[in-house]
């Protein structure tokens, strides 16, 4: 594991070289600023929102890598004052799908930060987050000496086809895509990483219904108090050291934990799907995106007679998604 992380680290300096500086900011940065860092391409709709949302939650300051956009993303973040921008026309997949840009960017600008590491589709959602934004969680969390923050992905979806309603810039996603599946997850351990592995969801009922052992990875560990030789392994899913995948308690109890309320699924949904199948730069040559579009054939409808409308973060503990443990 020594030897890997120390790989992933030198894979993350090579890739860094790919990185063009659009707006640097950093020199701004405090001492006690919380960072969100994301990795995106052609996602100029949601900007608006994923900035004002992780903003009132707490955080200081964005980076971020633009992956050779041509909708406006690129020319919209640079006006930011709170973001620092990079930009590379290089392969997503090439770069282990983002994961050596941010781990760059993370070991660069991140550490003694707690980090907020997502895709700007995901909203971290945490116990008491309508009265306790991201600062109290973090002191908690310093003080209970804990260094990672685990939050399971949570695939919201509208009631009806996808496209029935069209999302417009700086909306709320979920007054659209509110509702998700409370049940049908499986839960096991990765022994090599010493983290947990769950699937299931919309996404394996309806896309992967006859290879659910194929289903995207729903667990993340999105909040991290960085420090020098911490990598990101796969996406958000793991982390070397090993000790920082250790998110749950292993005699019964439960660690405090949130969800990322996942808004990919909106009436742009099938188009993106057709778009990354040609270009080919996910995982494991883009068979996400193959059952995605074959789905797509007709429009999905997510939703079913089990399908739980979503209310709060309380609704989510009382369903066993999150927890808060300790924290009271």
């Amino acid at each position: 594991m020594g030897a890997k992380r120390r790989r992933l680290r030198a894979r993350a300096l090579r890739k860094s070289f790919e990185l063009k500086s659009v707006a640097n900011r950093t020199e701004a940065l405090k001492a006690t600023d919380i960072l969100c860092f994301a990795t995106l391409r052609n996602e100029k709709v949601r900007l608006e929102y994923f900035l004002q949302y992780y903003r009132k939650l707490g955080v200081n300051h964005f980076l971020i890598v633009d992956n050779d956009s041509n909708d406006g993303s690129r020319e919209y973040l640079a006006e930011q004052p709170d973001v620092s921008l990079w930009s590379t026309p290089k392969s997503y997949k090439r770069a282990q799908y983002g994961a050596d840009w941010l781990n760059y960017l993370l070991f660069r600008y991140g550490r003694n930060h707690w980090c907020v590491t997502v895709d700007v589709d995901e909203f971290l959602v945490y116990p008491f987050c309508d009265t306790r934004g991201l600062g109290a969680l973090t002191d908690w969390l310093d003080t209970s000496s804990i260094r990672s923050f685990s939050a399971m992905q949570l695939d919201m979806y509208p009631k009806g086809p996808l496209d029935a309603v069209p999302y417009r810039s700086g909306q709320d996603p979920f007054e659209i895509a509110n509702w998700f599946d409370s049940g049908n997850y499986t839960y096991k351990m990765n022994q090599r990483f010493g983290n947990l592995w769950i699937q299931g969801g919309p996404r394996a009922r309806y896309f992967f219904p006859d290879e659910p052992e194929n289903a995207p990875a729903l667990n993340k560990i999105p909040l991290v108090k960085w420090k020098r030789g911490y990598v990101y392994c796969s996406s958000t899913h793991m982390l070397l050291p090993r000790g920082l995948n250790l998110v749950y308690e292993s005699w019964g109890g439960e660690k405090t934990s949130g969800c990322l309320m996942h808004a990919k699924f909106l009436d742009n949904f099938e188009q993106k799907a057709k778009e990354e199948l040609v270009r080919k730069e996910h995982f494991s040559n883009s068979v996400e995106y193959r059952s995605y579009a074959e789905g797509s054939i007709q429009t999905p409808d997510l939703w079913t007679d089990w399908s739980e409308k979503y209310i709060n973060w309380r609704q989510l503990e009382i369903l066993g998604l999150m927890s808060k443990g300790n924290w009271a």
